[in-house]
């Protein structure tokens, strides 16, 4: 009744607050405390007394001085306080509506105004292991895949709303794809062409990822591992393989040798000056290890051996 009639006049500040008004209190241009709705009179005659009004209907409290104000003793009765790590943002619902996304940082919310949820997600790159795949080929041959999805959510507002475990859903659909695209291809081709299973695997992540806000920046097969039986058979193919391809190189040496042997003849024969040349090189090598005499006449050593010691 005081603070209506006025009666007050420059001896005090009166403040009458509605229900979605809330007021910050600066005194001597120092912060002092944070008044809900309700009526007030602050003795002004020997203080500076400096009220900000703000509207709590805007949950999200936002001020140049927010650190200052949070660090003020009482300030917890009327705000949520909450901070925001490096590498995430929130996304801010207020009565199931969607707010805004927040970036890292410290953040406030008023109380008793709605029902404020926040839901934190990680968009730093992360990796994904799906290890001890067991799938059958086309063939029946019982294959253990084990692949790496590297992945990042790129749209945080679509990854709250369309999934509740975004990590569990892509590992789950890397699951589904690596069984449907295996089970159409035989060992042999799988085996033979490795780029073509993670290019259509590749493919169909990235459309699942894209629907959960999410990109698919790698993909690969890191193990195919074989039951023992088909990998003793694939060694025994492998080496009988090899084998052969060592006959072939040798037949070809031996080929090549005889050609090599055949022209030698044809170009002595056509050329008697190089059967002497021969000679004297046989001769050279017995003399290494043998003293020898050896007196040569003009038609070669077989026909003119005169004198050997």
């Amino acid at each position: 009744m005081i603070a209506q009639s006025g009666a007050l006049g420059d001896e005090a500040l009166v403040l009458d607050l509605k229900d979605h008004e809330r007021a910050l209190i600066w005194i001597d241009g120092r912060f002092s405390i944070i008044l809900d709705a309700g009526l007030y009179a602050l003795w002004a005659k020997f203080r500076n007394i400096q009220a900000e009004i703000i509207d709590a209907r805007n949950v999200l409290f936002e001020h140049e001085e927010l650190h200052t104000i949070l660090k003020s003793a009482g300030t917890d009765r009327l705000l949520n306080m909450f901070s925001i790590e490096q590498g995430q943002v929130a996304v801010c619902y207020q009565d199931g509506e969607y707010l805004k996304t927040l970036t890292p940082g410290q953040y406030a919310s008023w109380m008793k105004v709605g029902k404020v949820k926040m839901f934190p997600v990680d968009i730093r790159e992360k990796a994904l292991d799906i290890t001890g795949q067991d799938i059958m080929t086309a063939d029946k041959v019982t294959l253990r895949i084990n692949a790496i999805l590297n992945w990042q959510v790129t749209d945080a507002v679509k990854s709250v709303e369309t999934i509740g475990d975004i990590d569990q859903a892509l590992y789950r659909k890397a699951q589904l794809a690596l069984r449907a695209i295996i089970g159409t291809r035989d060992l042999d081709s799988l085996l033979a062409d490795k780029n073509a299973l993670v290019s259509e695997l590749e493919s169909t992540m990235i459309q699942g990822a894209h629907a959960f806000g999410a990109k698919i920046i790698s993909l690969g097969i890191r193990d195919i591992i074989l039951p023992g039986e088909i990998k003793t058979l694939l060694n025994k193919v492998i080496e009988a393989k090899k084998a052969s391809e060592a006959n072939v190189i040798a037949r070809r040496e031996e080929i090549a040798a005889m050609r090599s042997q055949l022209n030698t003849a044809k170009l002595i024969e056509s050329t008697p000056a190089l059967i002497r040349l021969k000679e004297l090189e046989v001769l050279e090598k017995v003399a290494e290890n043998s003293k020898l005499n050896i007196m040569l006449g003009e038609k070669g050593l077989t026909d003119r051996i005169v004198n050997l010691l």
